[in-house]
């Protein structure tokens, strides 16, 4: 058996001033053929997977190139098809392939291709042949459409919110498409559109109970796989929303059934699918309020680099400077120009510095502060669950009470290391700031006094029926009363 196993993946908010070319890729993460690491980034996980039952089940494994850009703006037509290219290219070399497996996002838009990942499929399929096996893995932050449904044979999303288990759904796309290779099962996917934007999280109620509830109905009654794709708010393209998707061991009127029943659960979360989110004033006031140990942690969910925004406004860190006897922490601000003047000055120097504020208008302005440089890195490495992501160049200023962390890569704060990496004690702040929506809930809630999701604004509302969407299909909710579920694709 020969099975071939690629990823390209990014994750573009159409609203984002910040364009993603080739170098973001290369930049962020490129891998060619043989040479990615033994640890799994958040989509190339199937790669990683496929190795280890590579070793156990003695088929050959054929690597394709891995690729990663963090998320931003519109794609570069010659960026994305330059990369699709080199991995159609691999196929093709590869022939004959009993299965090729993808780890994809899910919401790559380009200049030219609303639809990245479906683009990619499709040529992959002409390649390989009817007969291949084709499976991908996928962020739950996607656009599922059309095009990469009729392209696979198998699709399974990472079930987590914030996503702590894309490993995990790794190792399900590798056993389910060697078991269906090898005429085990006769996977047929089945798919509800939910008419509807309703993202949630797994780390807290409803949403936890659904996913408990799912993982336990698969590997009964024939469903091998069940899925939910949520949605990336953050696109104006025709495929936003949220859908269910179910695997079936040939039983497709089932898994539609099956979905559908999900699709109703999740509707009916209403306003309890999101925690209350305040604004910066009212999250630091709240903060004040809240005994316990350790700090309180206020999460910028509007200004999350994982979203494909800058990642460097201001409003709370003016909100703690209007708090000075508030001991506290925040970061990473995006700032390569002031991260390179604190390099230059070096720890231990104070000086006058501006920074953030400089991305677009809903960034905020400028912090100009008297600041003491309390430390500098030549690369900020920190955890992501088996990963491990770079912030590139950094450095840890003080201001009062106030500790920021500024870094010259754009990713959001997965990990205390952000800031104990440059010797900030969070165990000594009341308040710590990460600029991130979910992914940093498995690592700093335990150490956490309490999380309050804050809402900054951004450069697309928080509120779905607020986005100036031209394209989306409607109608949908909330932009519209809900029409009812619908057949997909």
């Amino acid at each position: 058996m020969r099975v071939f196993v690629a990823s390209l993946a990014t994750e573009t908010n159409t609203f984002s001033p910040i364009p993603t070319d080739r170098a973001a890729f290369e930049g962020a993460f490129y891998a060619p053929p043989g040479t990615h690491p033994e640890t799994p980034t958040l989509c190339s996980a199937p790669l990683v997977a496929a190795r280890r039952r590579a070793r156990t089940d003695g088929f050959t494994l054929v690597e394709g190139t891995c690729a990663w850009a963090e998320p931003a703006g519109l794609v570069a037509r010659d960026a994305y098809e330059g990369l699709r290219d080199e991995i159609l290219g691999q196929i093709r070399a590869a022939l004959p392939v009993d299965v090729v497996l993808f780890g994809l996002h899910g919401a790559m838009v380009a200049h030219g291709h609303d639809d990245c990942e479906g683009d990619l499929l499709a040529r992959a399929r002409a390649i390989a042949g009817p007969r291949a096996v084709i499976g991908i893995e996928l962020d739950p932050h996607c656009h599922l459409t059309p095009a990469m449904v009729a392209a696979v044979d198998l699709l399974v999303t990472f079930k987590e919110v914030p996503h702590t288990d894309f490993a995990a759904r790794a190792d399900d796309l590798v056993d389910l498409a060697l078991r269906t290779a090898r005429g085990e099962i006769r996977p047929a996917v089945s798919v509800v559109d939910c008419r509807a934007i309703a993202n949630f999280m797994t780390m807290r109620q409803p949403g936890r109970g659904l996913v408990d509830r799912i993982k336990a109905m698969e590997g009964r009654d024939g469903v091998l796989s069940v899925s939910v794709v949520h949605g990336f708010p953050a696109a104006d393209v025709p495929e936003v929303g949220t859908k269910v998707v179910v695997v079936t061991d040939g039983r497709p009127e089932a898994g539609r059934a099956l979905a559908a029943r999900l699709a109703h659960e999740i509707l009916d979360f209403g306003a309890d699918r999101m925690p209350s989110m305040p604004d910066p004033e009212a999250a630091v006031a709240e903060a004040r309020r809240i005994d316990g140990v350790g700090p309180v942690v206020l999460a910028d969910r509007w200004d999350n680099p994982g979203g494909g925004v800058a990642g460097d406004s201001t409003f709370l860190v003016e909100e703690l400077l209007r708090n000075p006897d508030l001991p506290a922490a925040a970061g990473a601000l995006w700032d390569p120009v002031a991260v390179s003047f604190c390099r230059s000055a070096g720890p231990g120097i104070t000086m006058p510095l501006r920074f953030g504020g400089k991305a677009a208008a809903t960034s905020g302005r400028p912090i100009d502060a008297t600041v003491t440089v309390t430390a500098v890195t030549d690369d900020l490495v920190v955890p992501f669950q088996e990963s491990r992501v770079s912030l590139g160049p950094a450095a840890a200023v003080r201001i009062g009470s106030l500790d920021v962390v500024l870094a010259s890569g754009r990713a959001q704060t997965f990990h205390p290391a952000v800031f104990t990496e440059l010797g900030i004690d969070l165990a000594a702040k009341r308040v710590v700031v990460v600029k991130s929506a979910s992914h940093f809930h498995a690592a700093f809630a335990p150490i956490a006094r309490a999380v309050i999701f804050v809402n900054c604004g951004g450069p697309y509302p928080p509120d779905a029926a607020k986005i100036p969407y031209t394209r989306i299909r409607r109608p949908i909710q909330p932009l519209d009363p809900h029409p009812g579920l619908a057949d997909f694709p």
